[in-house]
């Protein structure tokens, strides 16, 4: 990513008003060794079960992010170290969970940029339930599959178009 968080505000701002260019509610921690991260996103929603996590990692990322919809449960982590490598290994740009992650010493050894809202050392269930390539709704806005994130330090950005 080229450009700052902060600077596509700037410089969309039009997108901003238009509703076309969108920012997260600032409730994300930044994990792994990318500070910044964008492509167009991959969606799943799933509670208190990672195993789509898992299968969506197991495959060729190519740039994209992996947006997560874990329904904001604390109680369990839905990525962990052995995730946060596959992502790396397979080419994700980044993933946000709208959950927990765990295994942060491992995570912050990947070459990829995870953003969460906490961490938890309990690891989910392996029901095998959950949708994917879906609208996901996370705090601030709708990610629909395709759409642009992009995220550093200062927050998560949803974009209908690249920027």
């Amino acid at each position: 990513m080229t450009q700052a968080t902060a600077d596509l505000c700037d410089a969309h701002e039009d997108q901003l008003a238009a509703g076309t260019l969108r920012v997260l509610d600032p409730v994300f921690r930044f994990f792994g060794r990318t500070p910044a991260f964008c492509g167009p996103a991959a969606t799943l929603k799933v509670f208190e079960d990672n195993t789509l996590v898992r299968a969506a990692l197991e495959q060729p990322g190519e740039g994209r992010v992996l947006v997560v919809d874990g329904g904001g449960s604390l109680r369990c982590a839905l990525v962990g170290g052995n995730l946060g490598k596959l992502g790396e290994t397979n080419g994700w740009a980044g993933i946000v969970v709208y959950g927990c992650v765990r295994d942060t010493v491992e995570l912050n050894e990947c070459e990829i940029g995870i953003a969460a809202l906490a961490t938890n050392p309990q690891r989910s269930q392996k029901r095998g339930g959950g949708e994917r390539d879906v609208p996901v709704r996370l705090p601030g806005t709708t990610v629909r599959p395709g759409e642009w994130v992009y995220a550093d330090a200062d927050g998560v950005l949803v974009a209908n178009v690249p920027l």
